[in-house]
């Protein structure tokens, strides 16, 4: 049975959400992990911005404000709370009350398993209003300075709710969506579950029952992102466009020349034109000849000649190969990328067609096995490439999006202009000075 028990100031906020959030979170716990063995599941209003789990039962807040015309109401943001809390103290009936890690030990298998699921109930109760830790809010810790492994002992933990609630969410989320595929993983963690219920495991009984489980080596999953301080920064820093060279003069000549004019004209060619200088060939057309009416693209019949003996020196085999790659004119592009943060993810990139189509391409974590600081990939497309991006839905808690895409683009950003207290907002004021008199064309304020 679920219960929920508040004075007459918890309002339409507890009436309303209280114990619809109790069930809700006790099914989607139990489609994960197991069934919920007790008689009873009960949220109890304290009136404060908090929570605290106890066996089959939770302390929660906030309340509803009283207003002067004696109703009753509350924010958004304090609904968004409440609904999170609940189900996340309610997670705790599972994590640890049943599966009975040891939080004084290893406080990421009490709270990170638990914020985990209880992200996952979350967005299954509404995604427009429950939030969740997405890779992409942790990346600021995962850069900083301040931080020790997931790992550490939980009474040295530096940043307390980043290392054992925010990161080890971030990177189940990541083994979930990215690297092990929904199915996979799910069935994993709902053995982990099953297995270890009413008993007492560590760290090594959750990594090894998830492998043992899925069949899939995460050893280097467990070793990055919870006994080192690496980040995430995958960059693409080069991209090279390249054509297969045909061998027949008639086909590479013309796309020299093609390649040629695409170049912009020599600067002093153009200031000479500009200012009606005529040049020599030009004002005495008797020392023209031959080369100059042909540019070097032009084929002759030497080049033919050539072509004829080269294609009379290749097997039946190799002849078929070579007509078929000039018939179907690929594309070839060759990509660097290297690894900056240090952790090995999975490349996720996306790519864009020239007509505006997009197409994403998943390369595994095991990518970087042979070479774990820099790689190159080859792609062949029948279609011309405009450009890529790596990790477009901002998946794998990349901390530099800016080296993500290839060309490079304009990150986005804003400037906010407010009146801030005195003494302070120096910056900001000598920013916006400088923005003014650029467009005026002043001298800017000195830095």
């Amino acid at each position: 049975m679920a219960m929920s028990f508040y004075p007459k100031e918890g309002g339409t906020l507890w009436s309303d959400y209280s114990t619809e959030v109790v069930i809700h979170a006790l099914e989607v716990y139990s489609r994960f992990t197991f069934d919920y063995p007790y008689p009873t599941a009960q949220s109890v209003s304290v009136g404060f911005l908090g929570g605290m789990e106890y066996p089959m039962i939770t302390f929660n807040g906030p309340r509803a404000t009283l207003q002067e015309d004696g109703t009753r109401t509350y924010s958004l943001s304090e609904k968004r709370f409440l609904i999170r809390v609940i189900i996340h103290e309610i997670g705790h009936f599972f994590f640890p009350m049943i599966v009975n890690s040891d939080e004084r030990q290893w406080t990421w298998m009490d709270e990170g398993l638990n914020s985990y699921l209880d992200a996952v109930a979350g967005r299954e109760w509404d995604p427009n209003i429950s939030w969740s830790v997405e890779p992409r809010h942790i990346t600021g810790y995962m850069i900083s300075e301040d931080q020790v492994p997931i790992m550490t002992q939980s009474d040295s933990l530096l940043q307390f709710g980043a290392n054992a609630y925010g990161k080890p969410t971030a990177a189940l989320n990541i083994l979930r969506e990215t690297i092990m595929g929904r199915e996979l993983f799910d069935f994993a963690f709902k053995e982990y579950a099953q297995r270890w219920k009413f008993k007492r495991p560590t760290p090594a009984d959750f990594f090894r029952t998830m492998e043992e489980a899925s069949g899939v080596d995460l050893d280097w999953f467990w070793r990055g992102w919870f006994y080192t301080t690496d980040h995430v920064d995958i960059s693409l820093d080069r991209v090279y466009e390249m054509r297969l060279d045909t061998e027949d003069p008639d086909i590479d000549f013309a796309r020299l020349r093609e390649a040629s004019e695409a170049e912009p004209p020599s600067v002093f060619v153009e200031r000479n034109r500009e200012e009606g200088r005529r040049a020599w060939v030009e004002r005495n057309p008797e020392v023209r000849d031959f080369h100059d009416e042909h540019d070097q693209y032009t084929v002759t019949n030497v080049e033919r000649n050539r072509y004829r003996q080269f294609l009379a020196g290749l097997d039946a085999s190799d002849r078929a190969t070579l007509e078929r790659a000039v018939e179907e004119d690929r594309n070839y592009y060759i990509l660097e990328f290297s690894n900056r943060g240090g952790l090995a993810m999975p490349i996720i990139l996306q790519v864009e067609y020239e007509s505006g189509e997009k197409e994403e391409i998943r390369m595994p974590a095991e990518i970087w096995r042979r070479s774990p600081h820099g790689l190159k990939k080859l792609l062949v497309s029948a279609r011309k490439i405009r450009g890529f991006a790596v990790d477009p839905m901002l998946e794998a808690a990349d901390a530099d999006i800016e080296n993500n895409y290839y060309p490079r683009r304009i990150i986005p950003s804003r400037i906010e202009s407010y009146t801030e207290p005195e003494g302070q907002g120096l910056a900001t004021r000598d920013l916006m000075h400088n923005i003014k008199t650029e467009l005026e064309g002043e001298e800017p304020a000195p830095e």
